[in-house]
C-alpha cells in the first residue's frame, strides 16, 4: 500500500512539473552597411518553448522577428515571455508564427508576458496574429511598452473565442488582458479587459459585444496619429456591416481602434487593410502562410 500512495505522489508531482515555459527575446540596431544605415540583427535570446525566426523580408519594410511557442499552445500553469527592443532609428516587425491557442485547463491559468521597448526615431510594428481562446480556457495576459522620444508604434492584438466554423462555443472562461503604453516613462494608455464566465452569455447584449465572438484592439502611437483619424474613419465606414463593427478615436498622441465580429474570418477582414493602411506596408508573410 506504501508503495502504491508512494507511486500515486509521484505521478502527481510530474504532473505539476510538466508545464510549457519559455522566455525569448530579440533586439534590433543600426548598422552601416554600403554607405548607408541599415536594421540589422543586434541581438537573439530563446530558451524553453519560446523561439524566435527571422525569415528574409524582400518588400522594403525591414526586418521581421516571428516568435513562436513550440509547446503548441497554452494552458494553465504554462508561462512564455516575449521581448523586443528596438534601437534608435530603426524599424521591425514582430508578428508570430501562427495564432497562439489557448486550450481547456485542469487547474491555474497560462501567462503571457510581452514587452516591447522602442527608442527614439524607432518605428515597430507590433502585429501578432489572433489568440483563440478554447472553452475551459484561462489567461493572463499583458503588453507593456516603452517609447522614447518620438517614437512609433502601430500594435495589434486579437482575440477569437472558439473556432465558430467548427461549432465551438465557450462557456467557460477566464481571461484577463492589459495594455500598458508609456512615453518617457509616463503612462500614455492603459487597457484593462476581464471576460470570467459565460463568454456567449456575457457578450450578447448591446451594452458588451452585440453577440461578437471575436474582437481587436489597434493603436496608433506617434506625433502624428491623430491626424490618420479621418482617414481610418473613412475606412472602418466601408468594412463595416455583415457582422462587423468598428470605432476609432485619437488624443494627445494616441490612434484607438476597437473591432468587433462574429468570427475570425468576419475580423480579419477588418484588422488586415487597417494594418495595411497604419504601417504604409503589407501584411507580414507569416499571416498568409
Amino acid at each position: 500500500m506504501a508503495d502504491v500512495s508512494i507511486a500515486v505522489s509521484l505521478q502527481k508531482e510530474k504532473l505539476r512539473l510538466e508545464r510549457a515555459e519559455g522566455a525569448a527575446r530579440v533586439a534590433f540596431a543600426l548598422r552601416h552597411i554600403g554607405g548607408r544605415e541599415e536594421t540589422r540583427l543586434a541581438d537573439l535570446f530563446q530558451d524553453g518553448s519560446a523561439k524566435v525566426r527571422l525569415p528574409k523580408v524582400y518588400d522594403g519594410s525591414g526586418p521581421a522577428a516571428v516568435f513562436l511557442n513550440s509547446a503548441g499552445g497554452v494552458t494553465g500553469g504554462d508561462h512564455l515571455t516575449f521581448e523586443a527592443h528596438l534601437r534608435v532609428g530603426t524599424t521591425a516587425t514582430v508578428t508570430t508564427q501562427a495564432a497562439e491557442r489557448i486550450y481547456r485547463r485542469s487547474e491555474g491559468v497560462g501567462r503571457i508576458d510581452n514587452r516591447l521597448v522602442v527608442e527614439a526615431g524607432a518605428n515597430a510594428r507590433w502585429l501578432p496574429q489572433e489568440t483563440i481562446i478554447f472553452d475551459g480556457a484561462g489567461l493572463r495576459r499583458r503588453l507593456d511598452v516603452d517609447l522614447i522620444g518620438d517614437a512609433r508604434l502601430v500594435a495589434v492584438e486579437s482575440i477569437v473565442l472558439g473556432r465558430t466554423a467548427m461549432g465551438e462555443e465557450v462557456t467557460s472562461v477566464d481571461l484577463a488582458d492589459h495594455w500598458r503604453i508609456r512615453r518617457d516613462g509616463r503612462l500614455v494608455y492603459a487597457d484593462a479587459l476581464r471576460l470570467s464566465g459565460d463568454s456567449r452569455a456575457i457578450l450578447s447584449s448591446g451594452a458588451t459585444g452585440r453577440g461578437a465572438r471575436a474582437f481587436a484592439s489597434v493603436l496608433v502611437a506617434a506625433p502624428e496619429a491623430v491626424s490618420q483619424l479621418d482617414r481610418v474613419r473613412e475606412l472602418i465606414a466601408r468594412l463595416v456591416g455583415d457582422g462587423i463593427e468598428a470605432g476609432a478615436s485619437a488624443f494627445d498622441g494616441l490612434l484607438s481602434i476597437r473591432c468587433l465580429a462574429l468570427d475570425g474570418r468576419r475580423l480579419r477582414a477588418i484588422v488586415e487593410p487597417l494594418i495595411e493602411t497604419l504601417t504604409g506596408w503589407p501584411l507580414p508573410r507569416a499571416w498568409s502562410i
